[in-house]
């Protein structure tokens, strides 16, 4: 009997243990799955989950808040996640939250992940829908990744030839790399360069140290630019020498007039310059009339002795020497 009793009491108490295991593991799988906890529903359609199962969590700002409770095909191609959210951080979720696909470290179970969402927009309830979001296709990325490394390869090759040919001296590069000649010629452009450039700033800072004197006080260009009254008179100026300009130009345009008319045979000045027929009979005409006028003196002499004239020119003579006598 002893052995009987003894044998039923360690059967109970494997059995006891045994309960109590398989209730502490269901009560950490239930809580672990949020099945005794309250909770909302909230949807979410998506084109592609991506290997999503039912019973994988859901996320919300690094926060375990839900699981997946069931995955619909929805409409042609796409899929409707329903998924189970503690009603406790339901008004932290808004309505313009976006829900999208991750995963549970590098290569752990797939996830959804909740995220945004304004203050200004009302907290979600049961039953809501939110946007999806499509996260980044591994497929995709790896295509990318594979076209990045054909582009790497051949920008490789093509460097290894480009450095090939200038270690061979081709090119221009190459030339001057390895052709000495080249490069001291080059080091003699540098230095040149150098001396102009020496140059060009020292004739900046002359050019600057010569407008420095210009706007000082007392230069000629600083009172053009300053002094009104200099401006005034050259002014002034500039219109007395557009008057004289124009007076110089009606005087020029007589002139010219005049030596026109003097160069012309229709007035007797340009007839007397002009015409040498007419300057010949004017000659002649003088030569004439001096010789009548030197045979009227002789002839007025003559007649001083003359028998009718010679005692009217006697009375002249004395008349004459009267007045002298008495002017003295």
């Amino acid at each position: 009997m002893r052995g009987e009793n003894k044998r039923s009491v360690i059967v109970g108490i494997f059995v006891f243990v045994g309960i109590a295991i398989l209730v502490a593991g269901v009560l950490t799988l239930g809580g672990q799955q949020k099945k005794f906890v309250k909770a909302i529903q909230l949807k979410a359609v998506f084109d592609d989950i991506g290997g999503l199962q039912t019973g994988n969590n859901i996320w919300f700002s690094g926060v375990k808040i839900g699981t997946v409770k069931k995955i619909n095909f929805y409409g042609d191609s796409q899929v409707e996640v329903e998924m189970n959210v503690e009603e406790a951080v339901v008004s932290y979720i808004r309505k313009d939250s976006k829900a999208t696909i991750s995963s549970d470290g590098l290569i752990g179970n797939k996830i959804i992940v909740i995220y945004g969402g304004s203050t200004e927009v009302p907290a979600v309830e049961d039953g809501d829908r939110l946007e999806a979001v499509m996260p980044l296709d591994t497929d995709e990325m790896m295509e990318t990744l594979q076209v990045n490394n054909e582009n790497l390869v051949e920008i490789t090759a093509n460097l290894k030839e480009l450095t090939g040919k200038i270690a061979a001296g081709k090119g221009i590069v190459g030339a001057v790399m390895t052709d000495s000649t080249l490069a001291e010629n080059f080091k003699s452009i540098l230095v040149n360069l150098d001396r102009a450039s020496v140059n060009s700033n020292r004739t900046i800072n002359d050019l600057n140290t010569f407008t420095a004197k210009l706007n000082q006080k007392g230069y000629l260009f600083n009172d053009l630019v300053t002094d009104t009254t200099i401006l005034k008179d050259l002014k002034s100026s500039m219109e007395s020498l557009n008057s004289t300009a124009a007076n110089a130009e009606q005087l020029t345009n007589e002139l010219k007039a005049l030596t026109d008319k003097l160069n012309s045979t229709e007035n007797s000045m340009g007839m007397l310059l002009n015409d040498s027929a007419f300057a010949e009979s004017l000659r002649s005409t003088l030569e004439n009339t001096d010789s009548a006028t030197y045979n009227l003196n002789k002839g007025m002499e003559a007649l001083e002795y003359t028998w009718p004239f010679k005692k009217g020119f006697k009375r002249k003579a004395k008349a004459d020497a009267k007045a002298a006598g008495e002017g003295n």
